[in-house]
């Protein structure tokens, strides 16, 4: 990236700047370099001299010389500042500010550049292959999946997008809780409702069941299917049955197919079950015991996560004899980061879960694995608006907002869109007025229309017989030309900030910025001249053209979201 390449240069400028005794040999710390937040300022900023002040001045005093300014620092390291092919102006601030700008012939070619990276524009090598699970969705396998998951959906494929434009191996994983109590009430109240619409009374839906209609319309397809054969079973039987029935046809079938619709693509759906099957619990019990993790109390089994840095300690086996959700999150992580080996780990959580940190990184040391290998993404809900009202969720009242609902109703690109972009740890609204809107105020609207436009214009290039065959990019010179180069060029660093700090809602705002900015080239100058005098030029903004809509659809494909050739 130019800004990594910029803090190299200014680095090696100050080490040279020491050796030719124009400063005094002190320890450099990192140059930071960033964009400036005012245009006229250039396109990088450093203060990297105001950083060194203090420790210069001190050698200074040291051998008795007079002390220099930030200012005189940054003058001095300029001097000596070897001037890449990418460098044009370089000033020197007040207080003490190094400020870069482009160099506008430099800039020009970088369309070539774009244009021959292709789909890989925009990648950067910061995982050199490492090994990272996505785990995501994860929604409790016991009915079709609401839209207050749709976050969590949205938020974990995006940051596996990043990830792999970031040069790691990722994997995207689905864990489906098909062990415990909340799939034995599952079984029952899916029993009491195929019982009820046969006539037979089997009690009412357990304490802590499922009251959703869907379970009523799954029931009466079993019904239709298979008539009363589940009647002529033991009660404990054909709870067994129907459990799993509805989690293998009913539920899963829902969930893959909301998945598919958003474009989602898991590896590996992963079944807790197997953890037990395998023999993965016993092993994490084994291992804990040997490490003297467990203790006895109230007839349960104990975690003593307090010991390892955990707030509070933990039942893994309750007093029933029956495993605990947290037995199973420490063999599920066992199998994870022992037996498949991962190099990292990123489960993306909803905000009930904040409070399971430190007993996750507790279980990690209790495993003798780097705490910092996990990382837990916490997000925040999701309030669904209409008319500027609130629409209630409740799974088990019955009054589910099923995905596919809301799938139907805005189309997954804008729902992705609006739930990628804002932060993780932000509540947001997604206002299903604002969604199905087309016009400038819904931005996957603004900025679809702008990919859209993008292929109209060359089609019509293409219908009146211009092409870009041989262009002289050297012509383009027009302040908004580079401005538009300028915006595709951040890319890269857009990318490199979202996938470090595992947020994505990097990608819409650019994806914005890039749009108007290409609008606003748009505005000012004209592509397609039917004038012989301007074929030159036109040739060269159809290839800058095809720059805007390759980054363009990129940055689209990152956040799932597609890149239309009409609208």
């Amino acid at each position: 990236m130019i800004r990594d390449d910029l803090a190299v240069l200014i680095h090696q400028a100050t080490r040279k700047a020491q050796k030719k005794g124009d400063l005094p040999k002190t320890e450099i710390p990192p140059v930071v370099v960033e964009r400036p937040r005012r245009a006229e300022h250039g396109d990088y900023a450093t203060g990297h001299p105001l950083k060194l002040i203090a420790a210069i001045n001190a050698a200074l005093r040291a051998a008795e010389k007079p002390t220099l300014t930030p200012v005189e620092v940054a003058q001095r390291i300029v001097r000596r500042l070897d001037r890449a092919p990418f460098i044009g102006r370089v000033e020197v601030v007040p207080p003490g500010f190094i400020n870069v700008t482009l160099d506008e012939g430099w800039l020009a070619h970088q369309v070539e550049t774009i244009l021959q990276a292709g789909e890989r524009f925009g990648h950067v090598e910061m995982g050199h292959g490492q090994r990272v699970q996505v785990e995501f969705g994860s929604a409790n396998p016991t009915g079709p999946m609401h839209v207050g998951f749709g976050r969590n959906l949205v938020l974990g494929d995006c940051v596996a997008n990043l990830l792999e434009a970031a040069g790691y191996q990722v994997q995207r994983e689905f864990y489906v809780n098909d062990a415990g109590s909340q799939m034995e009430k599952f079984g029952e109240s899916l029993y009491v409702r195929y019982c009820e619409l046969l006539g037979h009374q089997a009690g009412g839906i357990p304490e802590g069941g499922y009251q959703g209609a869907y379970l009523v319309d799954w029931a009466r397809q079993l019904v239709e299917e298979e008539g009363d054969r589940y009647l002529a079973l033991p009660r404990a039987e054909a709870v067994a049955l129907l459990r799993d029935i509805g989690l293998n046809r009913f539920v899963m079938g829902s969930l893959r197919d909301d998945c598919e619709r958003l474009g989602i693509h898991y590896d590996r759906w992963f079944s807790e079950r197997s953890l037990y099957e395998e023999g993965v619990f016993e092993t994490i019990m084994n291992l804990l015991r040997q490490g003297d993790h467990l203790f006895m109390a109230d007839g349960a089994v104990w975690f003593n996560a307090t010991a390892l840095e955990g707030d509070k300690d933990e039942v893994l086996i309750r007093s029933t004899g029956q495993p605990g959700y947290f037995a199973s999150d420490i063999a599920y992580h066992y199998d994870k980061f022992v037996r498949r080996g991962f190099d990292r780990v990123i489960d993306v959580w909803g905000a009930d879960h904040q409070g399971h940190v430190p007993r996750m990184k507790a279980m990690m040391r209790a495993l003798g694995l780097d705490p910092a290998r996990l990382t837990l993404l916490i997000y925040q809900l999701v309030t669904i608006l209409e008319r500027g009202e609130q629409m209630r969720l409740s799974k088990r009242a019955g009054t589910l907002v099923p995905l596919k609902e809301i799938l139907d109703d805005i189309g997954p690109d804008a729902f992705r869109f609006h739930l990628a972009a804002r932060a993780a740890d932000s509540q947001m609204d997604l206002d299903l007025d604002l969604a199905r809107q087309q016009s400038e105020e819904n931005p996957v609207y603004y900025v679809q229309y702008g990919h859209a436009r993008i292929a109209s214009i060359l089609r019509y290039a293409e219908e009146q017989g211009h092409s870009d065959e041989g262009a002289d990019l050297s012509l383009l010179t027009h302040p908004a030309e580079l401005a538009l180069i300028r915006k595709m060029l951040e890319l890269p660093e857009v990318i490199a900030l979202a996938a470090e700090n595992l947020a994505p809602h990097h990608l819409p705002h650019y994806a914005q910025e890039l749009a108007a900015t290409f609008h606003a080239f748009y505005r000012d100058c004209r592509v397609v001249s039917s004038d012989p005098a301007d074929a030159q030029l036109s040739k060269a903004r159809l290839r800058l053209v095809k720059a805007a809509k390759l980054v363009l659809a990129r940055t689209l494909k990152l956040i799932g979201v597609g890149a239309p050739e009409r609208m």
